[in-house]
C-alpha cells in the first residue's frame, strides 16, 4: 500500500484532529489528489486525510470489505465491481448531500444503471461522478490532413478512410492484442450503440434460458463489424501491447487509436508534442446515430458505516467543488460530470466534448456483464479468429451459466 508522503500520521498529542482513510484507486493521479488534500487540510485543519493507494483496487477493497474495514472516503472506478458494493449497500446514500444536485443527469444515470442500494426507499445515490471518460476513436490530424482524409461521421467513410491509409502505406489502427482488454473498447462503442433498447433488463429477466433476446441474436451486426475493424491492423497487433500502442501512436506510427480519452495522458507521457484528435465512433451511415460511449472514470463514495461521516462529507463536498472538478479534469484530461461546466479544453477531446456536454452519451455495456465471464479474452479470441458466430455463442453460454448459478444461490436463501 502505497501512502502520499506528505501524508503522514497524525501527533498523538493533536487529539482534536480526525483521521479520514481516503482509499483511491489510481496511482497516476496520486501527486494530483495529494496537492487537493494538502489545499483541503489548509482550510480544513481538524480534518486529515490518509491517501491510501493500492495495486490492485478491486481485491483490496473486497479484502477491506471482509475485515469489516471499510474506508471512510473513496474513489473507485465506477463498474460492475462498483455496482455489486453498491447493491451490497456497502456504501453511504448521498442523495440527500447537496453536491448530488450539481451532477450532470445524464451522468448520473450512468451510475444508477449500474445498480445502487435499495432498502424499501428506492435506489439510493451510492456515488457522485468526479471525473467522466469518453471512448471514441483517437486520430492524428496531421496524418489524415497528409493522406487527404476527412474525419469520418459514417461507417462507410470510416472504411474508406482505413482503406486510403492501408493503400498509402499508412497503418489505419495500431492495434494492441497482447493486452486482451483493449479490444473492449470498439466493441462497447460497437455493441452499445446497435443493441435493442432495453436489452440487458431483458436478457437478466430471462434467465438462464435465452429465448426473447441473445447475443447471437442481437450483437451479431456488432462482432462482424468488430471484426472489420481490426482486420486494419498493423501486422505485429498480437503480439503488441498497451504500454507499445500508447509509443507507436504518440510517435505517429499510425492514423488511428482505438483507444478513448483515458489514454491521452499515457500517450503524451510518451511524446508530449504528440498529435492527437478525437471523434465518436460512427458506427451506422447515419450520422445523427452518433454517441459517445462514457464512463464514470472516478467516482466519489463514503463508506456506509464511517464513524466521521460529517467529515467524510465535507471532504466530499470540497472535492465536488466546481473549481476542483475542473483542475482535476484539465489535469487527468477527462470530462467534467457537473451540470453547466466549462468544457475541457484540451484540443484532443475537442471531437467528443459536445456528444458529452449535450448528453448524447451511453455507458459501457460491459459494466453490465458479470466479472466472471471472461469477456475480454473472449474478445481477443474473436478479432484474432474472425469467429463472430462462436464468440457469440459462447457469451449466451456463459451468460447462461452465470444465470443458473445466481438463481440456484436465491433459492438457496429462501
Amino acid at each position: 500500500m502505497i501512502a502520499s508522503s506528505t501524508l503522514v500520521a497524525c501527533s498523538s498529542a493533536d487529539d482534536q484532529v480526525v483521521n479520514l482513510d481516503f482509499f483511491q484507486f489510481k496511482p497516476e493521479a496520486v501527486k494530483e489528489f495529494a496537492s487537493l488534500i494538502d489545499d483541503f487540510e489548509a482550510k480544513n485543519p481538524d480534518i486529515h486525510v490518509v491517501q491510501n493507494v493500492v495495486p490492485d483496487p478491486d481485491t483490496a477493497i473486497r479484502t477491506l470489505l471482509v475485515k469489516n474495514k471499510v474506508p471512510d472516503v473513496l474513489t473507485l472506478n465506477v463498474s460492475g465491481n462498483f455496482a455489486e458494493l453498491a447493491r451490497a449497500c456497502v456504501f453511504a446514500n448521498l442523495s440527500d448531500e447537496a453536491p448530488a444536485s450539481s451532477v450532470n443527469p445524464a451522468v448520473q444515470k450512468i451510475v444508477q444503471t449500474l445498480g445502487s442500494c435499495d432498502q424499501g426507499s428506492g435506489p439510493e445515490v451510492n456515488a457522485l461522478p468526479f471525473a467522466s471518460n469518453a471512448s471514441g476513436i483517437l486520430y492524428n490530424p496531421q496524418i489524415f490532413a497528409e493522406n487527404g482524409v476527412e474525419v469520418p461521421t459514417t461507417w462507410d467513410e470510416l472504411l474508406a478512410a482505413a482503406q486510403t491509409f492501408k493503400d498509402n502505406g499508412v497503418n489505419p489502427f495500431y492495434c494492441t492484442m497482447k493486452d486482451a482488454w483493449t479490444a473492449a473498447p470498439a466493441f462497447v462503442n460497437l455493441g452499445g450503440t446497435l443493441m435493442p433498447d432495453g436489452f440487458f433488463d431483458k436478457l437478466r429477466g430471462e434467465g438462464s434460458d435465452l429465448d426473447t433476446v441473445s447475443f447471437s441474436k442481437d450483437f451479431s451486426d456488432a462482432a462482424q463489424k468488430e471484426v472489420k475493424l481490426y482486420s486494419f491492423c498493423q501486422d505485429d497487433f498480437a503480439s503488441r501491447d498497451y504500454a507499445s500502442g500508447n509509443k507507436a501512436f504518440g510517435a505517429g506510427d499510425s492514423a488511428m487509436y482505438l483507444q478513448g480519452s483515458y489514454a491521452i495522458p499515457a500517450i503524451r507521457a510518451t511524446n508530449p508534442d504528440a498529435q492527437i484528435a478525437s471523434f465518436p465512433y460512427p458506427v451506422t451511415n447515419d450520422p445523427d446515430s452518433r454517441v459517445v460511449v462514457s464512463g464514470v472514470d472516478v467516482g466519489l463514495s463514503i463508506g456506509r458505516d464511517t464513524p466521521h461521516r460529517k467529515e467524510a462529507q465535507r471532504f466530499v463536498d470540497y472535492l465536488m467543488s466546481p473549481e476542483v472538478v475542473q483542475s482535476y479534469s484539465e489535469a487527468q484530461s477527462t470530462f467534467s460530470p457537473l451540470k453547466n461546466a466549462v468544457p475541457n479544453a484540451d484540443p484532443a477531446l475537442a471531437g467528443l466534448e459536445p456528444y458529452f456536454t449535450d448528453g448524447r452519451i451511453i455507458g459501457f455495456i460491459d459494466h453490465q456483464i458479470p466479472a466472471s465471464i471472461p469477456l475480454v479474452n473472449m474478445l481477443q479470441s474473436l478479432v484474432l479468429t474472425g469467429d463472430s458466430e462462436a464468440f457469440l455463442s459462447d457469451l449466451d453460454s456463459e451468460w447462461s451459466k452465470v444465470a443458473a448459478r445466481t438463481a440456484t444461490a436465491r433459492k438457496g436463501k429462501s
